[in-house]
C-alpha cells in the first residue's frame, strides 16, 4: 500500500521541503517506518522512546485521529491520506 504523508512545516527540514511524500506500509507503523527509511531522523520527532504517537502530534489517517482508532496498528488502504498535525497552544 501507499499513502501520502502531508509533512507540517516544522518537519520539512527532514523531507527537503516537501509539503508531502509517500510513504509505503499496510499499517500507520509500517507508513512511518517507511518515512523514517527515506526521511532520517523524521520518525523521532513523531514517535516518542515508548512507541506511540508524541502528546502533542495529531495525526490522522484521512478524517480519523488515529488516537481513536489502533494507533500505529491503523490500517492503511492504498492512496489513504495521512496528516502529521503538531498541536497549537497558546492564547491570550
Amino acid at each position: 500500500m501507499s499513502a501520502s504523508v502531508r509533512v507540517p512545516t516544522i518537519l520539512r527540514s527532514y523531507t527537503d521541503d516537501a509539503r508531502e511524500v509517500t510513504a509505503r506500509g499496510s499499517t500507520l507503523q509500517e507508513v512511518f517506518d517507511d518515512l523514517e527509511a527515506n526521511h532520517p531522523g523524521i520518525r523521532a520527532r513523531i514517535i516518542d522512546d515508548s512507541g506511540k504517537v508524541r502528546r502533542f502530534i495529531n495525526v490522522y489517517v484521512g478524517d480519523e485521529d488515529v488516537r481513536f482508532e489502533k494507533g500505529l496498528d491503523t490500517e492503511i488502504s492504498d492512496g489513504a491520506q495521512v496528516s502529521i498535525i503538531p498541536a497549537v497552544a497558546g492564547g491570550c
